[in-house]
């Protein structure tokens, strides 16, 4: 009796020392913990049994990605993980994992960390649960999510979809291309601003005075590091709605193709032409991914030309020649293909960074802007 007596005054004791130990939901036996975790999270019944903390989480969730782990968002795409979601994170949502469960590696015994939407959210514990049942045996859960990942201050990554929406309903954001100018000039997310990483200081005026102004960095994609360098600058500056949109520009293209820039030139049989059916192709199908530059004399551009052409008379050639971009395809053309040849001599020898093509053809015009190549040399 008196042992008893002894163990129920401790008992007692105990529960007077810690009084939510009787509050708390016990941890089932299965679950373990990292040792952050344990101090902070209370296991709810069907969690998954291994939970890992921010800081695992953190140490995985790197730009470019480790090949160690696949990082899973068990959320759904539209209204979670495309507008945030942990930098390099897949998305399988748990109520489409059949469907998009090929995305998982091959590997079976790589790291997988699964999360979703907090503590109270359970679709990265049926997720975790599924991979195991599929055969992969290192697998985590990051209880948490993302609401602690964003509450210790840890930046998020926006979807290719959403850019899109954001552009598609003109929101009020910021979309930042942190590559170097030169890279930026060659293609780039229409609508984009661009301040280089490495310029990041010199042109820091052009970011929005309101420091409320939602900035979203993109660069090369997974393996580029200039958008998260440059959204750090930024909310050091004191920016509070910064995110990076990390597959950037090449998942971008993918996406959404520009016709312009996919049309490439074929050359012609001599140094510097354009064949007469890609000058055909160019014209008809993407006008605008290049310059048409008629050198005819004025009075001859004016009775008659191909639509969209400007005129640069040869003669004036030497004058004007820094009218001409470097951003896209310049094609002289002419009567006969002579002055236009001439044309394409000069440039290369005062500007031979113009990528400069000449179309050596007999051709005639219609006042309608069409044409007619009647002898291709």
């Amino acid at each position: 009796m008196k042992n008893k007596h002894v163990r129920k005054l401790l008992v007692l004791a105990v529960a007077a020392t810690f009084p939510l130990a009787a509050t708390l939901a016990p941890i089932p036996e299965t679950t373990q913990f990292g040792v952050a975790a344990a101090a902070t999270v209370q296991a709810k019944e069907g969690w998954y049994k291994h939970i890992v903390d921010t800081a695992f989480v953190k140490e995985y969730a790197q730009i470019p990605p480790r090949k160690d782990v696949v990082i899973i968002d068990s959320r759904p795409a539209a209204r979670r993980y495309d507008v945030g979601h942990i930098p390099g994170a897949l998305n399988i949502p748990d109520t489409q994992f059949d469907k998009f469960k090929h995305l998982l590696p091959e590997d079976k015994a790589k790291l997988l960390i699964f999360y979703c939407g907090g503590l109270d959210c359970m679709l990265s514990h049926d997720s975790a649960k599924k991979a195991e049942a599929l055969g992969y045996a290192n697998i985590k859960v990051y209880a948490e999510g993302e609401p602690e990942w964003v509450k210790q201050g840890l930046p998020l990554s926006v979807s290719t979809a959403y850019v899109k929406k954001l552009l598609d309903d003109k929101e009020k954001v910021a979309l930042i291309d942190a590559r170097p100018k030169r890279v930026f000039d060659k293609g780039a997310i229409p609508g984009a601003l661009n301040i280089p990483d490495t310029e990041f200081d010199k042109h820091v005026d052009k970011l929005p005075a309101d420091k409320a102004t939602p900035l979203i960095y993109y660069c090369g994609g997974l393996e580029c590091v200039l958008s998260d360098k440059s959204a750090a600058k930024a909310r050091a500056l004191g920016y509070t709605s910064v995110k990076t949109y990390a597959e950037g520009y090449p998942a971008w293209e993918k996406a959404f193709p520009d016709p312009q820039k996919a049309m490439e030139i074929q050359p012609g049989k001599d140094k510097g032409t354009i064949s007469a059916a890609s000058f055909d192709k160019i014209f008809n199908e993407a006008p605008a991914s290049a310059l048409f530059v008629d050198v005819r004399d004025a009075k001859e551009y004016t009775a008659a030309t191909i639509k969209g052409a400007i005129s640069i008379p040869i003669g004036q050639l030497e004058k004007r020649i820094e009218e001409l971009p470097k951003d896209k395809p310049v094609i002289f053309f002419c009567g006969t293909g002579g002055r236009a040849g001439e044309a394409y001599d000069t440039v290369k020898l005062i500007r031979p960074e113009v990528n400069a093509y000449f179309l050596d053809a007999d051709m005639q015009f219609n006042a309608d802007g069409s044409y007619k190549i009647t002898k291709a040399r």
